[in-house]
């Protein structure tokens, strides 16, 4: 099979590519910064370089393509992030219909059944609906909060002891390993399917409480608590941390949409499984080698 992946060499796109390229498929991948032209081919794909608003672009790199693997970037550097993501996303879906392509997968979040009130899921949402005019196949992988944004709240435990956002202790969050991620793209990416479909994508369901005292002790602080913030003080630190005001607005709306229950909802309640084999034990020992 001809694959297009977006997304990079990141924590998603490289080990994707490398278990693709390892099962015999003909893998290009898709990248905006030259300099990762020659790390691309080192793995045994082929780069395409360019920027994934540009429909054009997307179409002649999709050509003849059977599967595409669809990761709007964030845009977090910049502003109307919402906006411009969603920019990203005709893109994405002008370029399949253009090309024809027959199957995709797009990397969605928890939360993005809900057109607002998510922070930037929200752009996932518009982007589902474009998708889902698209005359091909396509599954919605809804990931998990990532593992790895709890990287972010190593200086407040150096420097203050605590981890913490606006969302309670107690409350049941569904997390996920970019690995299992790229396992379960390369899955749905080698399916025959049809029509429109969503899957979730999940590694563990913890609690705030269970997260600290998990990476607490694999860092010799066990006793590491969680601290719940007010939204104003959780906005408050992002913006001192030196996060731009709208992104830190967007993350706190994103732990106000956690708090109310209502961005894990959908999941909790379809009685979906838990799909990730990387648990919060394991993905400790990566969070010590890191601290």
């Amino acid at each position: 099979m001809k694959i297009i992946l977006s997304g990079s060499l990141g924590n998603i796109g490289k080990p994707l590519a490398k278990q693709l390229i390892d099962a015999g498929h003909n893998v290009v991948v898709i990248s905006s910064n030259v300099d990762r032209k020659s790390a691309i081919e080192d793995l045994g794909a082929h780069a395409a370089i360019g920027s994934v608003n540009n429909a054009s672009f997307l179409a002649e790199t999709f050509a003849g393509a059977d599967a595409v693997f669809a990761m709007t970037p964030p845009n977090l550097g910049g502003s109307n992030v919402i906006g411009n993501t969603v920019e990203a996303g005709k893109a994405f879906a002008e370029a399949i219909e253009n090309a024809a392509v027959k199957r995709v997968v797009m990397l969605s979040s928890i939360g993005a059944d809900l057109p607002n009130g998510t922070g930037p899921i929200a752009g996932l949402y518009h982007i589902e609906k474009l998708y889902e005019k698209l005359n091909t196949s396509v599954t919605f992988l809804r990931a998990g909060y990532f593992y790895i944004n709890f990287y972010n709240d190593i200086p407040m435990i150096k420097g203050a002891g605590i981890m913490g956002a606006n969302f309670p202790s107690d409350l049941q969050i569904p997390l996920v390993h970019p690995e299992d991620i790229a396992n379960a793209v390369a899955e749905e990416l080698q399916k025959v399917t049809s029509g429109k479909n969503v899957r979730y994508i999940i590694s563990d369901v913890r609690t705030p409480s269970e997260i600290a005292k998990t990476l607490g002790t694999a860092i010799d602080k066990p006793e590491l608590p969680w601290i719940e913030f007010t939204d104003e003080q959780s906005l408050g630190g992002m913006i001192q941390a030196g996060l731009p005001e709208e992104i830190a607005g967007l993350y706190t709306e994103m732990g106000a949409g956690l708090r109310s229950g209502k961005i894990a909802e959908d999941f909790l309640q379809s009685n979906a499984s838990v799909d990730g084999k990387i648990k919060l034990e394991d993905f400790a020992k990566e969070f010590a080698s890191k601290f």
